[in-house]
C-alpha cells in the first residue's frame, strides 16, 4: 500500500510556488516526515488528506485519486485519516460522542459509529474518559482522542501533523508507545521538526526542505549521515560515505550517530 505524489505543483495564491514537480512515494507503515518550519510539511499533509488540491499532478492512496470525485473521493477519505496539529473539541460533545461523530462524518451509520467509538477509545487508552467533555482533556489526551476518531472508521492510513508539539516528556512517551503499536495495524505518516523520538518508532525517514525532498531512506541510513558524507546524486538518494569519523562532534557522546546531528548536517549541506 502506497501514498504517492505524482508531479505535484502547488502554491498559495500568487506566492512563489511551494512544490514544483514533486514526486514522492511513501510505502512503509511507519514513516516520519522531517523538515524545518516552512519546509512544506503541513501543506504536503493537507494535500495527502485531500483538504488541499494540487495545481497540477495528483495524489493517490493505493491507486485511488480523490480528485476524480464521486465514489473515489469518498473511498479515499474513508481510508485516509488526518490528525491536524490543532485539535479543537466540538462544543457540547463528550469524548465518546466526538469519536463517534468522526465515524459518522466518514459515512458510517450512527449505530455503527457509536459501537466503533467504544473499541477505538479502548485502543488508545481513553475508555475511562468516554463521558468527559472534550475541552477538559489534556493536550496528550486530545491527541489520543483524535487518533481514536481515525480508528473509528477503520482508516488504512493516518496522517499526523506535528502530533507531539507542546507535549511534555511523559505525554510524548505515551504517544510514542501508541504509535509503535498502531504501526502494526495501520500505515502512519508523522510530520515533525523534532528528532527526539525518531529511533525505535519510525523505520523510514523523508526530509523535506524548501518544497524539495532532501532525503528518503531507512532510519539507520539517515542517522549514519551524522558520520558520513552524502554521495552526490539526485537529492533523494541514500548514498552514504565515510568522510567523517565519530570524533567530528556530530554524533552522540557514545559515538553513536544521532538523528538530530544527521538532520542538521543534511539541511546545512543542502541549503
Amino acid at each position: 500500500m502506497a501514498l504517492e505524489f505524482h508531479r505535484i505543483d502547488f502554491q498559495y495564491s500568487r506566492k512563489t510556488p511551494l512544490f514544483t514537480g514533486l514526486d514522492l512515494r511513501i510505502d512503509h507503515p511507519a514513516t516520519v516526515l522531517l523538515g524545518p518550519n516552512g519546509a512544506g510539511k503541513s501543506t504536503l499533509m493537507a494535500l495527502a488528506a485531500s483538504q488541499l488540491s494540487p495545481r497540477r499532478g495528483l495524489v493517490t492512496w493505493r491507486g485511488v485519486n480523490p480528485a476524480t470525485g464521486g465514489g473515489d473521493r469518498a473511498a479515499y477519505r474513508r481510508a485516509v485519516a488526518w490528525l491536524p496539529q490543532q485539535i479543537t473539541p466540538v462544543p457540547g460533545l463528550n469524548v465518546r460522542e466526538q469519536v463517534a461523530y468522526c465515524g459518522w462524518l466518514k459515512g458510517m451509520s450512527r449505530t455503527a459509529a457509536w459501537q466503533a467509538s467504544a473499541a477505538a477509545l479502548a485502543r488508545v487508552g481513553l475508555s475511562g474518559l468516554a463521558d468527559r467533555a472534550g475541552h477538559q482533556l489534556s493536550g496528550g489526551q486530545l491527541r489520543r482522542m483524535g487518533i481514536a476518531g481515525c480508528l473509528a472508521h477503520h482508516s488504512e492510513l493516518i496522517l499526523m501533523d506535528e502530533p507531539t508539539a507542546g507535549l511534555d516528556p511523559t505525554q510524548r512517551a505515551v504517544f510514542r508507545s501508541l504509535v509503535e503499536e498502531l504501526a502494526d495495524e495501520v500505515s502512519i505518516v508523522v510530520s515533525t521538526h523534532q528528532t527526539e523520538d525518531l529511533a525505535g518508532t519510525y523505520r523510514r525517514v523523508v526530509v523535506l526542505d524548501h518544497g524539495r525532498v532532501r532525503f528518503q531512506g531507512a532510519t539507520e541510513e539517515f542517522q549514519a549521515l551524522a558520520v558520513g558524507d552524502l554521495v552526490p546524486g539526485d537529492g533523494t538518494g541514500t548514498g552514504i560515505g565515510t568522510g567523517l569519523g565519530t570524533d567530528s562532534g556530530l554524533g552522540t557522546d557514545s559515538g553513536t550517530p544521532s538523528a538530530e546531528a544527521a538532520y542538521a548536517r543534511l539541511i546545512e549541506r543542502e541549503t
